[in-house]
């Protein structure tokens, strides 16, 4: 295999997997829009309201901009800081054929599947670092 047709079939499958990433995030939108409309018009505070907009870019930045290896600053800082907490270098995918996000270590150039629990111990960090930088930047 040529270096040429090994570099095409690795960009075809990381737009493959983008595109994938954006169909999950397409169903999920279209599933929370539904739920919102079958709720009632709630009056909430504006710290809620603000706790909400955090919530949402955070779950933003996590699903997609962290996964599709964004050069985002934002999505640098969190990943560095993250990687500094642990000590290890990580790359979050949703590798073809999965519904969940997956974890994997990177040791050398070999990357290896974090396991529960530490893959819930890294999520959590992931998410509060996250919601943390969102809150701390937004207006």
């Amino acid at each position: 295999m040529s270096a040429a047709h090994s570099y095409e079939t690795r960009r075809m499958l990381k737009t493959y997997g983008r595109q994938l990433t954006s169909a999950r995030r397409l169903a999920r939108f279209k599933q929370s829009l539904a739920a919102a409309g079958a709720e009632e018009e709630v009056t909430i505070s504006r710290l809620a309201k603000r706790r909400m907009l955090v919530e949402q870019v955070a779950r933003e930045i996590v699903e997609n901009l962290i996964v599709s290896g964004s050069e985002n600053e934002v999505v640098l800082e969190i990943l560095q800081q993250l990687n500094r907490e642990f000590g290890e270098t990580f790359r979050f995918e949703y590798p073809p054929a999965e519904v969940d996000l997956q974890i994997f270590r990177l040791v050398g150039e070999d990357p290896m599947e974090v396991t529960d629990p530490e893959r819930h111990h890294v999520f959590n960090r992931l998410w509060e670092i996250t919601l943390e930088r969102v809150n701390d930047t937004m207006l």
